[in-house]
């Protein structure tokens, strides 16, 4: 598992797939907005790759977010599009409805950098997320992501076109945070 302060990642279990079910992939407004396609709804049992991870993509890595203090599911975290040639992902979280709000997102981030660069040996971290997700952009800027453009009304979520915004990561940003703090603790 890897940890951060608040959360660690793990692979995912068989029985947290019924409560990312009922709680993420069934909310209709919440997964159309992080889905990045229209929602649909999943029969209980199916085998959903958003839930069950196929071990074979080479180019998605899932986890599921556990809270370090009681050891609860707390949600789902990813790097996707992988490109091993490039050495770079997009990094994806999304916390149960109860859970946001409570800082478990930043500090998600900052466990998928440690991995992606650390682990993965990456060269370029990327958060592909809508505007007005502004806890997301607060978590990625947090870890020091950099806000690099907006791509005007290019999300089809739920009626309306809604701009997205890019962020970037290079290992050498997140090496350097990383040696800062260290030498301030």
């Amino acid at each position: 598992m890897l940890t951060g302060t608040t959360v660690g990642l793990r692979a995912r279990h068989d029985d947290d797939i019924p409560i990312l079910r009922s709680e993420l992939l069934d909310d209709v407004a919440g997964s159309s907005r992080a889905e990045g396609g229209p929602w649909r709804p999943v029969m209980p049992g199916t085998d959903d790759a958003r839930l069950k991870p196929d071990a074979s993509k080479e180019n998605v890595v899932s986890f599921s977010v556990i809270e370090l203090e009681g050891g609860r599911l707390i949600g789902t975290a990813n790097l996707w599009g992988i490109d091993t040639h490039n050495r770079f992902a997009h990094i994806g979280l999304g916390l149960l409805p109860a859970e946001r709000g409570k800082g478990y997102g930043s500090d998600v981030v900052a466990v998928l950098c440690a991995y992606g660069f650390t682990v993965r040996g990456l060269q370029r971290l990327q958060v592909d997320t809508l505007a007005d997700n502004y806890a997301m952009l607060r978590a990625a800027e947090r870890n020091g992501f950099v806000r690099e453009g907006v791509l005007r009304k290019s999300a089809w979520v739920m009626g309306e076109f809604l701009d997205e915004v890019l962020l970037g990561l290079l290992a050498d940003e997140y090496r350097q945070r990383e040696d800062q703090q260290r030498a301030t603790t």
